[in-house]
């Protein structure tokens, strides 16, 4: 769920599919921005001998910022992996204990280089190389393997330029959603007793519990994204928001020969993500493929979907008489398409903005203006929960974007464009029954904020 495996053939390319993306004002640093894109999901942590990794040159990854609001990225930051091979007459991942990011024993390691670049894709590009030869950390092995990994965590945290930072590994996966009940026709476990197939209520179980990620952070001054590296003079400024979405590319020419493979021509777009569940759970299978090759600012072609989502049409048949004011609503959903298309424009909700202009384009829309709140205190239902700082103003890592979209698709937002709607009282508590609390979630309250990857030794397959 959110992008894990949402398009038939991303689900074959888990290196280049973009799972998560979140972008914050930073609460530790408030004065940034970090924004976070995940790949490679499921990853079971006893993964060796073949221990998981980015894309070895084959994989092109950006994080993409639009500050002027047109769908097309101003400021993008790339990523590109090279892996060394230290020993090649060894099948293990490493041969003794990884000390260290330099430590002998590792055999297999990965660096990357950033590059910053203005305007991507477009004839007035320029590229900047901020950082070479930056080393990931090794996967969380085990005890004996990598016995001190947040230490070693810790040392592939780069600080480049003042008040930059940038990590790229291994981490644990933060996302939390009942995958398993969800796609069995749409249950929610704790309201399944209300399913047209009822079943007795129960807590949700978290599909993506004991798996890991590779993640991709950075973070830098909010001045470095927005628009003429203005500070924006508050909340209504039109140069406080801007739109973040990940995208991951492979050549256009690929060759197989016998052991080798060869990749060659211009990069493509593959994959891509800005809100969480749109590809996911809003476009229908027959176009997923069809719009992760596509930039944000085509996404009109898409809006069809988002103006009259099958989940809202689905939720009255799979819980009879629980919704029967959404069932009656056959007008295009505006607050949907606010919501994850145009940003939300001044005057719906007091104090809030995030609106970047009638163009159409799925991105995560952050008003750098609102301060963040401290983890203790954010709700993980953000804006719904009363927290202008949480999803849909950006996502953190903690907010609870399944139920927010949920009680969003099934009416809870539709009275900002038209006062006279009374949402069914469902809506507003839609849930699959998970919360970071009952899922075991131990994020950190710093950069880069998702927790310390599982090791294989403390969570086997089947764990």
């Amino acid at each position: 769920m959110s992008s894990h495996r949402e398009a038939p053939e991303t689900a074959k390319d888990p290196v280049a599919d973009n799972t998560d993306v979140y972008a914050f004002v930073s609460p530790d640093a408030p004065d940034t921005v970090t924004m976070i894109t995940n790949y490679i999901p499921f990853e079971e942590p006893d993964g060796g001998p073949n221990f998981y990794e980015f894309g070895n040159e084959d994989v092109l990854y950006l994080i993409h910022v639009d500050n002027d609001g047109d769908g097309l990225p101003n400021v993008s930051y790339q990523f590109e992996f090279h892996t060394v091979v230290r020993n090649r007459d060894t099948f293990l991942y490493n041969t003794g204990p990884i000390e260290s990011l330099d430590s002998a024993n590792w055999s297999r390691r990965q660096f990357y280089t950033l590059t910053k670049v203005l305007n991507y894709g477009t004839p007035d590009a320029v590229s900047t190389v901020l950082a070479t030869k930056v080393p990931s950390p090794p996967c969380n092995v085990g005890p004996r393997s990598t016995p001190n990994y947040r230490d070693l965590a810790d040392e592939a945290i780069h600080t480049f330029n003042p008040r930059r930072k940038v990590f790229a590994g291994q981490r644990k996966e933060g996302f939390y959603v009942d995958l398993g009940s969800i796609f069995d026709l749409g249950a929610l476990r704790p309201f399944q007793n209300l399913h047209l197939i009822p079943m007795a209520a129960a807590p949700g179980v978290n599909g993506t519990r004991a798996v890991n990620v590779h993640s991709i952070a950075i973070q830098v001054p909010i001045t470095d994204l927005t628009s003429g590296g203005t500070k924006p003079s508050g909340v209504y400024d039109p140069k406080a928001t801007i739109g973040v979405w990940g995208a991951a590319y492979r050549h256009k020419l690929h060759i197989q020969r016998q052991h080798r493979q060869v990749d060659s021509g211009p990069w493509v777009q593959v994959s891509r993500l800005g809100n969480p569940l749109v590809n996911e759970v809003v476009n229908p299978i027959s176009e997923k493929n069809r719009w992760n090759t596509f930039a944000p600012v085509q996404d009109s072609m898409f809006a069809k979907y988002v103006a009259h989502p099958e989940l809202a049409r689905l939720l009255p048949v799979l819980y009879p008489g629980v919704f029967p004011h959404l069932a009656s609503l056959k007008a295009e959903r505006a607050d949907l398409l606010a919501i994850l298309l145009t940003g939300i424009p001044k005057g719906l909700i007091d104090g809030f903005q995030n609106y970047t202009g009638p163009t159409q384009a799925d991105m995560l829309r952050l008003n750098t203006a609102i301060p963040p709140k401290f983890p203790n205190n954010q709700n993980i239902y953000g804006i719904l929960g009363g927290d202008l700082a949480g999803f849909p103003n950006g996502r953190r890592v903690a907010d609870d974007v399944t139920a927010i979209e949920l009680r969003a698709i099934a009416g809870a937002t539709y009275p900002l464009v038209d006062p006279n709607y009374k949402p069914d009282a469902a809506a507003g508590q839609l849930t699959d029954g998970l919360t970071p609390k009952n899922t075991d979630q131990d994020y950190l309250y710093h950069f880069p904020y998702l927790a310390t990857p599982l090791s294989g030794f403390d969570y086997p397959r089947g764990h």
